[in-house]
């Protein structure tokens, strides 16, 4: 690699110390969000340290959502956050974890791509972890911010931070920034903020070879100069990129909040770029919304993973979103699907709407069918996503229908009325589905953008006020069209196909104030300057209940 390379893309790495979960990827997002409103391109990226290839076969409980972006990849929840916060597309290239890179690399060795060579962590493993970086380069991208997940000390991510020091030496100081994310945590007792654990932190990072340039410091209190001064003398950073990251009420403040701090000009500072005033407007509109709502909404949220918010991660913003459009506060409830199995139904009666996102496996899902069955028959406002759609189109089969032990094959492979079933294999009469599963457990998806044609006169076509849309999905099971005229005979309406009509992509109930399931998942395409048609519609018609 040439320092005097003609491509002029500049990296930023945000790494993180001292404890999880301080927010890099809002604040790498954030900082990306300063960038755009200075009229500057940007792309992201998000690198993992855990061995699974992807986090597509890792429990919610342990991962949080599976965020999937156009060109089907599964990937880590914050890339979720990186495309709300800007106007960036991720992809495949976005997302690299450890069991990725080291996959790669094995593979090449078994190709002899390596001339029969020792193959080792240095140089084979980094040099794969630069190539992932250094693909994100492009005459179109001023600036590609990449998070190094983890923590530093961990033993997992030395290879990142390796090659991310390499990267240094070989592109040149005005080509790599770092930002290293840190707590100061406020001791009660002693009424004091502490520095040394960022000390410890920058220490471990210098241990490798990378001095930060900047130090994002988390604290609940503000933070004194004397103590800015303090850590820019011990850790080696300029008073100046000693930053602080207070807490703030909504995520959505982050921006305004890092402006106030320097963080984006510190960056182009060190990078000897122009720093124009930045066009805030519309995060202090966004944070207008949130802060000053006409009234609140409920909507209770009936899942199985509620225990954890970040398994909804992207469904909790989308919401948010839909909320802003319509000038109320959205309160969610979360609702144990399992409870409703034992408890009944009686917990939503003071819901304004109710949501059933995705998810796989059968537990929960009678509880989940009670839910639907209860915004049906109560006319309140319901939003089906995926699994949720599925169990609607089985609780519509059952309860309207008359097919009787309607079901997913799913659950059930030898169920009489398979209402969703794995498409793989069709036999020429009676449509039943034949289970084909790949020894990958991601080789009988349907993954990514796909588009879909909306049927006009329906609560779908008046959200989107459009025939022609595309949205992404992340499923195995679909609508089995065996059942679909029997089910529009019943008055389930058809409100979307793939453009060919072969398979269903949203229902609705006929009749019903608004009731809509979708097969796929319209929380990743909403943002908070531009909310998803459907949610916006949903909390809408969620807002008219609360009015009645």
């Amino acid at each position: 690699m040439d320092k005097n390379s003609s491509n002029k893309t500049r990296f930023v790495f945000v790494t993180g110390g001292v404890v999880s979960s301080l927010g890099k990827g809002i604040a790498a997002a954030s900082l990306a969000a300063l960038f755009e409103a200075r009229g500057l391109r940007i792309t992201m990226q998000k690198l993992d340290p855990y061995i699974n290839v992807d986090p597509g076969t890792m429990s919610p409980f342990q991962h949080g959502e599976v965020y999937v972006t156009d060109d089907g990849a599964e990937t880590d929840l914050d890339l979720g956050h990186y495309e709300r916060f800007t106007h960036a597309t991720m992809s495949k290239r976005s997302n690299f974890t450890t069991g990725r890179i080291y996959e790669s690399v094995i593979r090449r060795e078994r190709r002899g791509d390596y001339l029969g060579a020792t193959v080792q962590v240095i140089p084979h493993i980094t040099d794969a972890i630069k190539s992932a970086i250094l693909s994100l380069r492009a005459d179109d991208v001023d600036i590609a911010l990449v998070e190094i997940g983890g923590t530093v000390g961990d033993i997992e991510s030395q290879p990142f931070l390796e090659a991310i020091r390499q990267l240094r030496f070989d592109l040149g100081k005005r080509y790599v920034a770092y930002i290293h994310l840190t707590l100061l945590p406020y001791i009660a007792s002693a009424g004091e903020i502490k520095s040394k654990p960022t000390q410890h932190s920058v220490q471990k990072l210098r241990e490798i070879g990378i001095q930060p340039d900047i130090l994002l410091c988390r604290s609940e209190r503000p933070i004194p100069q004397s103590q800015k001064d303090k850590i820019s003398l011990f850790c080696n950073v300029d008073r100046d990129a000693v930053i602080d990251a207070p807490d703030v009420d909504t995520i959505y403040a982050v921006p305004l909040s890092l402006r106030n701090g320097g963080l984006g000009s510190a960056v182009l500072e060190h990078f000897g770029m122009d720093d124009p005033e930045p066009d805030l407007s519309v995060w202090h509109d966004i944070c207008r919304r949130i802060r000053e709502p006409e009234r609140v909404v409920h909507i209770a949220m009936v899942g199985k993973y509620v225990e954890l918010a970040d398994a909804y991660k992207s469904v909790n913003e989308s919401l948010i979103h839909g909320g802003m459009a319509n000038e109320v506060r959205v309160k969610i409830d979360y609702i144990d699907a399992e409870s409703l199995e034992k408890d009944g139904t009686d917990c939503l009666s003071k819901a304004d709407g109710i949501l059933v996102p995705g998810g796989f496996g059968q537990r929960g899902t009678e509880g989940k069918i009670a839910a639907i069955r209860y915004a049906r028959e109560n006319n309140i406002p319901y939003l089906g996503i995926c699994l949720g759609m599925q169990l609607a189109v089985i609780e519509f089969a059952r309860n309207v229908a008359g097919l009787e032990g309607a079901i997913s094959s799913e659950f059930n492979e030898r169920a009489e009325h398979p209402v969703i079933a794995l498409m793989t294999e069709w036999e020429q009469e009676g449509a039943r589905i034949q289970r084909s599963f790949d020894s990958d457990l991601g080789g009988t998806m349907r993954l990514g953008g796909y588009p879909c044609r909306l049927q006009q006169d329906t609560h779908t076509y008046a959200a989107y006020e459009k025939t022609e849309i595309r949205e992404r999905h992340r499923h195995r099971y679909e609508f089995n069209n065996t059942y679909r005229e029997q089910l529009e005979a019943a008055g389930l309406i058809v409100a979307g196909t793939l453009p060919d009509n072969s398979l269903v992509e949203i229902v609705e109930v006929k009749d019903h104030p608004w009731f809509v399931a979708c097969q796929f998942h319209p929380e990743f395409l909403s943002r908070p300057y531009a909310p998803h048609p459907l949610f916006a519609a949903f909390i809408a018609a969620s807002k008219i209940e609360t009015e009645s």
